[in-house]
């Protein structure tokens, strides 16, 4: 059957390693598409708890293939250690593949990934610094060091050195700090490539092949739609598309091998780094919702911006994506508070503004327009259906998938993979 994907349909951090986990257990396949090592997805299994930056979740499960795809760009370094500490704890990474036109990331990208955002000052992105982005502006400038060849151990050392020089001139030259020593790069790459090499593997043939055999294929997205580089708040975005259509260009397939589009929201919105928040909250209400969802980076460990959930954005996300299905997750850490807003429209230069705008500039100056909810109390993941949560909550839900305009199909009611109500 054509796949399914699972993607953010905030700023990220929504909590769609859970979900994925939950459909991988079913699934034959699980493919990662686009981003690298600045995403990050928890899963709680029992008593252990797993932070995936760019393995898929489906490495949990011992009989489903992950595949990282060619659209993904892949530390060396940093994947190596996330497969020993997969290892370390007992799972198996034998059903890993990297496709060979992985863009890598090399340490000059690092380096100057932080060099950028010092020379902005506070003009800064607020990236990860995990060279993310340097990477995919040589991918774009055609001069990058893609897996195939980072493996050849004939084409490696001519790579980086060739690539090292020149970015080394950028390093001297426009911020005037010391160059990097590419004979160590090299030495300590060569070890890398070695360990990477048996990974590799065209994984675009698997998962078309996947695909028309009828496997259950999951797509995995990574971080959100307002980070999406075309349709999310510019400059304040990634470097790569995690909205739906970045799934089939960054796994090889059309858009004919996914049927089901998944697009997981938070009760309420979180962001990390600089750019606009609309419904941003700077007083207790806001730290009350930080602290009980522990709204805390899994790769970079920064405390997360809170705010009211957003139906604005919502529709948006639910149009840009096609999606077919909502999943509303982290329900749980509002229980306590009396009152609940959403943000049904925005107010700006005097007018009502229901769609999210094209220049988000306009959103550093709006004023949310919010419909007040009844709050509700208690612990709610002890409800098993969507009968047993209280009914000011499903007055909620039921109010955010009306404005919304797409189904909630499952809601999270705590952390653990257990902690869901299928509706």
């Amino acid at each position: 059957m054509p796949g399914k994907i699972v993607i953010g349909a905030q700023w990220g951090d929504e909590g769609k390693g859970k979900y994925i986990d939950i459909f991988a257990k079913s699934a034959d396949m699980v493919v990662r598409s686009q981003g690298g090592n600045n995403a990050g997805h928890t899963v709680v299994v029992g008593k252990e708890t797993y932070k995936l930056h760019v393995i898929p979740s489906g490495i949990l499960y011992k009989d489903c293939v992950n595949i990282i795809g060619p659209g993904v760009v892949v530390d060396p370094e940093s994947i190596l250690t996330e497969i020993d500490g997969l290892q370390q704890k007992g799972i198996s990474t034998e059903q890993l593949y990297i496709d060979p036109r992985c863009h890598v990331i090399m340490p000059w990208h690092l380096t100057l990934d932080a060099l950028s955002e010092k020379s902005r000052g506070n003009s800064d992105i607020g990236t990860t610094k995990k060279g993310i982005g340097p990477c995919y502006m040589d991918k774009a400038e055609r001069s990058g060091i893609r897996m195939h060849d980072f493996i050849n151990p004939d084409k490696l050392k001519t790579s980086i050195f060739q690539a090292g020089a020149r970015k080394n001139e950028m390093i001297t030259s426009l911020y005037h700090e010391s160059p990097l020593d590419l004979d160590i790069i090299f030495e300590k790459y060569c070890v890398f490539a070695d360990r990477l090499r048996p990974f590799v593997k065209d994984t675009t043939v698997m998962v078309y092949n996947a695909v028309k055999s009828d496997k259950n294929v999951l797509f995995e997205g990574a971080q959100g739609t307002l980070l999406d580089l075309d349709m999310g708040t510019y400059p304040y975005v990634t470097s790569s598309h995690p909205v739906t259509g970045g799934s089939c260009i960054g796994s090889g397939i059309g858009p004919t091998a996914i049927r089901e589009c998944f697009g997981v929201v938070k009760a309420y919105t979180t962001r990390v780094g600089k750019g606009p928040f609309p419904t941003e909250l700077f007083d207790e209400i806001g730290d009350y919702i930080r602290e009980r969802g522990f709204e805390f980076g899994t790769t970079t460990g920064r405390a997360r911006r809170t705010g009211w959930f957003d139906a604005v954005i919502a529709r948006y996300s639910v149009r840009v994506n096609g999606l077919t299905e909502l999943i509303l997750n982290k329900i749980d850490p509002l229980s306590g508070l009396k009152t609940l807003k959403v943000c049904t429209a925005y107010k700006i230069n005097g007018k009502i503004v229901s769609e999210f705008p094209a220049d988000f500039s306009e959103l550093e100056h709006c004023e949310p327009i919010y419909e007040e909810f009844e709050g509700f109390d208690g612990d709610i993941t002890i409800c098993k259906t969507y009968a047993e949560l209280p009914a000011s909550l499903r007055k909620y839900v039921e109010a955010i998938e009306e404005m919304a305009g797409c189904p909630i199909r499952m809601i999270g009611t705590g952390p653990s993979r257990d902690n869901v109500i299928c509706r």
